[in-house]
């Protein structure tokens, strides 16, 4: 429970430091604008001078150096703030300065108006530059004083985890633990018999009776039956809400199980306090009573959600019936453990009694925790061998499960042996975090499972355990969920603190130095030009260029061409905005840009010939091309590649780059016009010239033929077999060329075969119809 406590105000610590950092951050932008007042160096010098002497002094007290860093994190805020300060003007003053030209070589003459101005120029920069300069000095003595502080601190901690103590194993120190525990419950018995030797309190105990016993009636009510109380009422809901309710509904009556007793041991505790018989001893666990009830029905309420009593669809593990108890029954041991060495703290501190004592009222708590740990690893471990049994793939999830089990089992065993040699410290440092960690990794779970049902709810499916948004959200809260690990496995406060506000001030690329807000202005601005280019080019798409007479290659080049004009142009300004210079950066660019151009150049050079294609647009959207042996219809330009689909409906992506270096044949750029040949072969001993007439009178009688000029007949000559003729025709929309060709046929068979006129079969074809062959 004390270590739940600790980590409440590490949090709310982590918190408090991550707003002095944004504020600084802030403060710093806002330099430019409003110039503050400037710091007093003198006090500031006094700060550093005590916090140097601390620092040196061995034995300062670890409240004292931590109430000492608190100054030093703002002084260093205030210096952060005061280092931007008449940065506009400085910025004004540059070009003047540069615009006058460097100062002459020795030797050389100049004009005096201009050297006199230099100097001018120049007594303006250095007056300008010396509050920041001495700002900047200032908060690099201040850092260097924090991390000073922050190591001193974190060495002692250390020290502290691997301290050995004397063995509670050892029978000689069993003794001394249970003097501490007998001291312990005499005290609290002598303080309250003190308290009712004496007459007032005897008096305020007889006047808040009623108070007291209403208190205490209504507080012993709420925490025996109010947890029953919210699972009646969840079954009521249950049965008079629909199905996607239930699971929402189920999530936020199941807090009434922890809040309601809580609020009984608020009553409780405030009737205590009324009855004026407790002693100091006495006050303090009255003044825990909420936090410990709050540990015990929440571990409970953990457990249930974790290890529901059914077999409910989402729930974070899949096991029997009899292992989930199991689970019920280990993390609510957990919650009483956490009670139990909370209330032994409170008794017997550590402060007040002797190490041996310690570490025999520690061992048993650490041998138990350890046990249960051990237990709920076997649990982890029954449900990835469950998983793995009905033949799924092993999921991330589940393999990270399984190394969380490993982990928190050998935790379990290795705890307890650290602490029967004596590093009791170090056991604890590693069973308690470990067993906090499990309860923070099931109540992320758990809200998974509530941003699931709430995405299904608003979306109205029966399941989005696969969709995308609560899957993002999930990972969010991992993510965010990172800092309260780091506090729970001892990381300070002030160290995460520390970590923020360097990750708020970013980074530096030569002069260039890139922050978390410089990036967010970058993103704003960026989404901006982004959403104007779309929206412009949906202007163009829809209401101007229909009323032009371009064609649609012509349509598709412009919108392309403005898309990455209006890119080009959002990514110039967005940088402009984010104060990030790119002169600083033109170094690195450049050493990056012979790499790429050496790792990318076919990247390059298919984009370069995108550009071209719009440009020129020897190939647009729906021509009919040949390249490479495939023919087929161009469905899409791109930067990278153009998509070709071809006549059995098959995609085609070519590389820009063939499509300008290559040879291509474009079918239709300019005009859909294009010839058809149809060849025939005749048999032997037919009229040729019959033959001329009456495939002149079927190609002119095709209605897609041109007439200008006149379908061609031409007799090619002989074959073994055949007289071979060929029907040349120009047709309007050479896209129905195959349609031609079949109508064609269709009328040559028809024709020949009321003339009498036979077609000619190739030797191969008669065999396979079975045509004799004359012999050689």
């Amino acid at each position: 429970m004390i270590a739940a406590m600790r980590l409440i105000r590490a949090v709310l610590t982590a918190f408090l430091l991550a707003g002095l950092a944004g504020t600084a951050a802030l403060a710093q932008q806002g330099a430019e604008v409003a110039v503050a007042a400037p710091p007093d160096y003198a006090a500031w010098e006094r700060t550093a001078t005590k916090a140097e002497a601390q620092l040196q002094a061995v034995n300062s007290p670890d409240e004292d150096l931590t109430s000492m860093r608190r100054y030093l994190v703002e002084w260093r805020a205030t210096f952060q703030a005061a280092q931007g300060v008449n940065q506009t003007r400085i910025d004004n003053l540059k070009p003047q300065i540069d615009a006058l030209g460097p100062p002459p070589a020795e030797g050389a003459a100049e004009a005096i108006e201009i050297t006199q101005r230099r100097n001018e120029l120049n007594a303006q920069m250095s007056q300008l530059q010396a509050p920041g300069l001495a700002a900047d000095e200032a908060y690099r003595r201040a850092d260097g004083l924090i991390k000073e502080t922050d190591r001193i601190l974190r060495d002692r901690q250390a020290a502290e985890i691997l301290q050995l103590w004397p063995s509670p194993l050892n029978p000689a120190n069993w003794p001394a633990g249970a003097k501490a525990v007998t001291d312990a419950a005499f005290t609290l018995i002598a303080e309250s018999k003190a308290q009712a030797s004496r007459a007032l309190p005897l008096r305020q105990l007889k006047g808040n009776l009623p108070l007291i016993l209403a208190y205490t009636a209504i507080g012993l009510l709420l925490i025996g039956r109010g947890r029953q109380l919210m699972m009646r009422l969840y079954a009521f809901c249950e049965r008079h809400s629909a199905a996607r309710w239930q699971r929402i509904w189920g999530f936020v009556l199941s807090l009434g199980q922890v809040i309601l007793p809580t609020v009984g041991a608020v009553l409780i505790s405030k009737a205590l306090k009324l009855s004026t018989m407790l002693g100091m001893s006495g006050l303090q666990i009255a003044e825990m009573l909420p936090g410990l009830i709050f540990a015990i029905f929440a571990a409970i309420w953990l457990g249930n959600r974790i290890f529901p009593k059914r077999e409910e669809a989402g729930a974070p593990l899949t096991l029997p019936a009899e292992h989930r108890a199991e689970g019920r029954v280990y993390v609510g041991a957990f919650g009483l453990l956490l009670v139990f060495d909370a209330v032994r703290r409170a008794l017997v501190g550590q402060d007040s009694v002797e190490q041996a004592a310690t570490s025999v009222l520690t061992f048993p708590v650490l041998v138990v925790a350890g046990l249960l740990l051990f237990r709920i690893g076997q649990l982890l471990h029954i449900h990835v061998e469950h998983d793995t049994a009905r033949g799924e793939a092993v999921s991330f999830r589940n393999r990270m499960i399984g190394f969380v089990a490993r982990l928190v089992q050998l935790i379990g065993i290795g705890g307890p042996i650290l602490a029967g040699i004596g590093y009791v410290s170090a056991a604890g440092a590693v069973i308690m975090p470990a067993a906090i960690s499990l309860a923070l990794i099931g109540l992320i779970f758990i809200t998974q499972d509530l941003v699931d049902s709430i995405h299904a709810l608003l979306t109205r499916r029966e399941s989005d355990e696969d969709a995308l948004v609560p899957t993002l959200i999930g990972f969010v809260l991992v993510v965010l969920s990172l800092p309260l690990f780091a506090l729970i496995w001892g990381v300070r406060a002030a160290d995460l603190g520390e970590l923020w506000s360097q990750f708020m001030q970013g980074f530096s690329i030569g002069e260039t130095r890139i922050s978390p807000t410089a990036f967010m202005v970058f993103a704003l601005v960026f989404g901006i030009g982004y959403t104007v280019t779309r929206l412009v080019q949906g202007a163009l798409r829809s209401s101007i260029l229909p009323k032009t007479k371009l064609d649609q290659g012509g349509k598709n080049a412009i919108l392309a061409g403005l898309g990455y004009v209006g890119l080009f142009l959002s990514g110039l300004i967005a940088v402009n905005a984010a104060g990030i210079n790119l002169a600083g950066l033109a170094i690195v660019a450049g050493a990056l840009s012979v790499g790429i151009g050496f790792g990318l150049q076919n990247i390059v050079s298919n984009f370069v010939s995108g550009i071209i294609l719009l440009i020129e647009r020897p190939v647009s959207e729906g021509d009919w091309i040949e390249v490479g042996g495939v023919q087929g219809t161009v469905k899409a330009i791109s930067v990278r590649s153009t998509r070709i689909q071809t006549f059995d409906r098959t995609d085609v992506i070519v590389p820009n780059s063939d499509l300008i270096a290559g040879r291509v044949t474009n079918w239709t750029r300019y005009n859909l016009t294009g010839r058809l040949i149809v060849p025939i072969s005749v048999a032997y001993g037919a009229d040729t010239r019959k033959v001329e007439r009456i495939l002149r009178e079927i190609a002119e009688a095709e209605p897609l033929a041109v007439m200008n000029p006149a379908p061609l007949i031409l007799f090619m000559g002989f074959s073994a077999d055949a007289m071979l003729f060929e029907i040349r025709v120009i047709l309007r929309d050479v896209n129905f060329q195959v349609t031609v060709r079949s109508q064609i046929n269709h009328e040559i068979v028809r024709r020949f075969t009321e003339e009498n006129i036979a077609l000619s079969l190739s030797v191969g074809a008669q065999a396979q119809m079975g045509v004799p062959q004359d012999e050689p």
